[in-house]
């Protein structure tokens, strides 16, 4: 939680998530503890077929399902912080989604 100063009042605020809290305190501030986010909290959910327009998309792919050579695309760190990433595709055409690890 980062402190902020607004209007007299010391404020915390979540870099993350931006959840404020007014501080017990207008002292100086110390960090002592953290937010700590549920999965659910880090997840990006799509609820709108709009909301895909939002996300790039590349023709270098295969649909497994359909054979279209044109998909929207993200990336999650699935795994440990080591290791690649994993790469999530969804068909412009029939709208399966697979993933490719690297």
């Amino acid at each position: 939680m980062k402190p902020i100063r607004e209007g007299g009042k010391a404020i915390l605020v979540c870099t993350r998530c931006g959840y404020r809290e007014e501080s017990s305190s207008t002292h100086s501030m110390k960090i002592s503890n953290r937010i700590v986010h549920s999965a659910r909290e880090k997840t990006i959910v799509i609820e709108r077929e709009g909301d895909l327009a939002k996300l790039p998309i590349t023709r270098e792919v295969t649909c497994p399902k359909c054979g279209n050579h044109e998909a929207y695309y993200w990336v999650l760190q699935t795994r440990a912080a080591d290791e690649p990433p994993t790469r999530f595709y969804k068909c412009t055409k029939c709208g399966h989604v697979w993933r490719e690890y690297e």
